[in-house]
């Protein structure tokens, strides 16, 4: 069975523990390789290394890491089908996903940032007749980066890739639940000639190699994505260090449908966002509100477009949705679906475990539930699965009253063919990201992040870059 490796100092390298995890295939439930189960020493070894590694790293040229990175990606996208073949066997997603979505987009983080890094400027303020000023953006050393189960390799990489591009160096954990596309990562770096020890990738769990990570003296800024119970944590641990630090935590995000729309294009956008990636990912819109006009119309609709989605094999060419991540997370989403029958939902389909031919994992058909009640905690939690929750609205304000009644602040997406009250509905969303008549249209040059519970920090573009910068201050008088 193959035993995946950390990569420090540009080296594969056992765990200093010598202990090991198991890596589950989610879409069989069997156990199919090993992960390292590092702790501390690990770390250690990992942050010794970055240090050594920046002094030569933080000063070569953008043209120099835009032909390192760019280099990866070649070598990623020469070998996409290893990629998406190892994510889709870590996560349960079906392969046709893998292979269109994830990993094309991890490619594209490298080029994009490496780009981005060749046009990287400063501000200049002159003072008139006396002095000019310049700010300097500087890289800050030794940074964390620690990233989700969800998309592994494209979350990782959009860490990882604006904070090589600016010259840092970096320690890094990639979930523990799907490591392979980074074990993947780490043999293409080598490959691609990156300096040893610029990138560093600690597997194991978050209480022991993540939590070494977040308290380490020699890392100085932290860049996570996760739940918000472990961003609270993070921060409690970050404060005291003054650590620069980037959440980007959980999301509960409305999707709003209001009569005047595009119907069809509507009920489409509702599907994907419900339902993508078996509703993992922290966008996807899992409180579907629709304007009382249309409501009847559009669930009838929607649920006959829900339980159409086949459920099965993630390697068939046919399948929409495949395995959830985990049996503990199967688990935790079940447990959600009978909650919200104890809340007085209505199941209009799914929700039910279902049985794939050949396959012993954790699959469950899609779930459409109303009759719910803006309190009810199905409607007010994460539960990061396929579980969408379905309510109608009256007015505008009912609507945005709604939207806004959670914790979270992540996405909203809004339909309307209104453009009046598109952008005056977007104004009043309390979310970090909004979209009008789309969804999951991602422009790498914006910020990305949410408010409230859904974190601090804001990632993409020149957000990402100047997060992994730290700015100076340079004043010549001349007077």
């Amino acid at each position: 069975m193959e035993r995946i490796q950390n990569y420090i100092d540009g080296r594969l390298a056992a765990p200093v523990s010598g202990t090991y995890l198991d890596n589950v295939n989610p879409a069989t439930g069997a156990v199919y390789s090993l992960i390292p189960d590092s702790d501390a020493a690990d770390v250690e070894a990992a942050v010794g290394a970055a240090a050594r590694a920046f002094p030569v790293w933080s000063l070569s040229s953008p043209a120099e890491r835009f032909r390192i990175m760019n280099r990866i990606a070649d070598l990623i996208e020469a070998d996409l089908e290893a990629f998406a073949l190892a994510e889709t066997i870590d996560t349960g997603k079906p392969l046709s996903v893998s292979r269109s979505v994830d990993i094309p987009r991890a490619v594209a983080n490298f080029r994009f940032f490496a780009t981005a890094a060749m046009q990287f400027g400063s501000e200049a303020h002159p003072m008139a007749g006396q002095a000019i000023n310049y700010t300097l953006r500087q890289p800050i050393g030794t940074v964390g980066c620690i990233s989700p189960w969800n998309l592994p390799l494209y979350l990782f990489t959009w860490k990882i890739a604006p904070a090589l591009a600016t010259g840092n160096c970096i320690v890094s954990k990639p979930s523990e639940v799907t490591p392979m596309t980074a074990y993947l990562l780490a043999k293409v770096c080598i490959a691609a000639g990156l300096p040893a020890g610029v990138l560093n990738i600690v597997h194991g769990l978050g209480p022991k190699a993540g939590q070494a990570i977040v308290a380490h003296p020699g890392i100085k800024a932290i860049s996570f994505t996760g739940g918000t119970n472990t961003g609270r944590h993070i921060a409690a641990t970050t404060a005291p260090l003054f650590k620069k630090l980037s959440l980007e935590l959980g999301g509960k995000n409305p999707n709003l449908v209001f009569a005047d729309c595009d119907f069809d294009q509507a009920l489409t956008g509702a599907v994907r966002a419900g339902f993508s990636n078996n509703g993992q990912i922290c966008l996807c819109g899992s409180r579907l509100y629709v304007q009382r006009p249309i409501y009847e119309k559009f669930r009838d609709a929607l649920v006959h477009r829900v339980a159409a989605l086949k459920v099965g094999d993630p390697l068939a060419a046919d399948t929409d949705l495949g395995a959830l991540v985990s049996k503990p997370h199967f688990e935790k989403v079940l447990g959600y679906v009978a909650l919200a029958r104890e809340e007085g939902g209505r199941i209009l389909c799914g929700g039910e475990p279902v049985q794939v031919p050949g396959a012993g994992g954790w699959f469950l058909s899609p779930a459409v539930i109303e009759n719910l009640g803006a309190d009810c905690r199905t409607v007010r939690e994460e539960i990061f699965g396929p579980v969408l929750t379905l309510q109608p609205f009256d007015t505008e304000e009912e609507a945005l009253e709604l939207a806004n009644g959670t914790e979270y602040g992540l996405a909203a997406t809004v339909w309307t063919q209104d453009v009046s009250r598109a952008h005056r509905v977007a104004e009043r969303l309390q979310n970090g990201i909004v979209w009008v008549n789309c969804w999951m249209l991602r422009d790498l040059r914006t910020p990305f992040g949410g408010v409230k519970n859904s974190g601090v920090g804001r990632e993409g573009g020149w957000e990402a870059m100047r997060f992994f910068t730290e700015a100076k201050n340079v004043c010549v008088n001349w007077g």
